[in-house]
């Protein structure tokens, strides 16, 4: 089948039009009316996931994270970004990108994220901003626990959940109840006023950085900052996604998830 033909029935999924204005989704590299037969699902296209796409036989990357987000002003292949893409058209492999438009598309990523926790009664945190968003296309999740816990100890489930090794606690209140949960992947402490006018006890985000960090405080919110990388869980989910409608529509493709961990952080 052509890259086009599986594009177009992802965007059935995950409209463009859903992303954010900011947000560069779609086509990265390559060409949509390329053959494909094998996809690797991965977040990140980087040097190491495009050798493995390379090793496994992979002619199509469908990847979280847009591999072009900043425009290349050169294409000097001293610089390693830049020669990774040289990889990537020397290869003839085609990237594709989605990025908010999955994070706010129903069933996408911050349901996937609000289902790990096991939250009950979700709903949309925020609108989304995208041209074509209708009102069920929303930004983040917040819902309920099954059970009370505390903030403290829900920061430690979360640790087991998403599988980091460490995270961030922002509060003033750890022994605190915690019953409602607020959570939305990737970078988004610009929205924790949402979390608190949808009276989440604590809220789940990434990359919140010193300054909103005090103003969170200040707002008395708890939030768990387990880092951009708990995105990774789309990998599984998108890649059952795409064998479910290569068997549902008897497409001659298989896809399968990267093996690699592209958290830059470590923790020690």
């Amino acid at each position: 089948m052509l890259a086009r033909e599986f594009v177009e029935r992802f965007e059935q999924f995950a409209p463009k039009s859903w992303a954010e204005p900011w947000d560069v989704p779609g086509l990265q590299l390559g060409d949509l009316n390329a053959p494909i037969h094998k996809i690797l699902v991965v977040l990140d296209v980087r040097p190491e996931t495009v050798q493995e796409a390379i090793d496994v036989g992979a002619d199509f990357i469908f990847a979280h994270h847009p591999a072009m987000f900043h425009p290349a002003k050169t294409l000097d292949l001293s610089v390693p970004q830049n020669r990774m893409y040289a990889t990537i058209l020397a290869h003839h492999l085609t990237v594709y990108a989605a990025h908010t438009n999955l994070d706010s598309a129903p069933g996408g990523m911050n349901d996937w994220l609000a289902a790990a926790l096991s939250l009950q009664n979700v709903q949309g945190l925020v609108p989304s901003n995208g041209v074509g968003a209708t009102p069920e296309v929303t930004m983040g999740r917040v819902g309920d626990l099954p059970q009370a816990t505390t903030v403290r100890a829900f920061a430690e489930h979360c640790k087991d959940v998403f599988q980091v090794a460490g995270l961030r606690l922002i509060s003033r209140t750890p022994d605190a109840p915690v019953r409602r949960v607020a959570i939305l992947g990737g970078s988004g402490s610009e929205f924790y006023p949402a979390a608190i006018a949808q009276g989440a006890d604590v809220y789940v985000t990434g990359d919140v950085s010193y300054h909103p960090a005090h103003d969170i405080l200040a707002a008395g919110l708890s939030v768990v900052d387990p880092g951009h990388h708990i995105e990774s869980i789309c990998e599984t989910h998108l890649t059952q996604l795409f064998n479910d409608w290569a068997a549902e529509k008897d497409w001659p493709l298989v896809a399968q998830a990267t093996q690699l961990n592209t958290d830059p952080f470590t923790f020690l």
